[in-house]
């Protein structure tokens, strides 16, 4: 499953630098599916199936506290053996999305559809 920041972040940052999807954003930032990964043009989330071309900005998800985009959010799988925001964060915010319910060889194809 994705990983989500949960009310009780502090704000801190420690978790954005790790991610290897840049699916971290800071608080009321505008994200797009291109920051960080090798999506370009059209492109649909396979988590939420959200469609829109990878340069467009979207919608905070949060306002407030950072945020991690499901649609970016790959687990680390491929990359590390566990979440990176997790194993950094200071105060446990960052916990599984149980909207967000994946197997990792879903994972591994969310990853692979990132980084053509």
């Amino acid at each position: 499953m994705a990983i989500k920041i949960t009310d009780d972040c502090i704000n801190c940052g420690a978790c954005e630098p790790e991610c290897p999807n840049n699916a971290i954003y800071e608080g009321g930032s505008e994200w797009r599916f291109a920051d960080g990964t090798g999506v370009k043009g059209p492109y649909k989330g396979l988590s939420t199936g959200l469609e829109s071309d990878a340069e467009a900005p979207q919608e905070p998800k949060h306002m407030d506290v950072y945020f991690i985009v499901s649609d970016k959010c790959t687990e680390c799988k491929g990359f590390h053996d566990e979440p990176q925001c997790a194993a950094v964060c200071p105060v446990d915010c960052c916990v599984p999305d149980e909207q967000f319910v994946e197997t990792e060889g879903f994972l591994l194809e969310k990853k692979a559809s990132l980084h053509l």
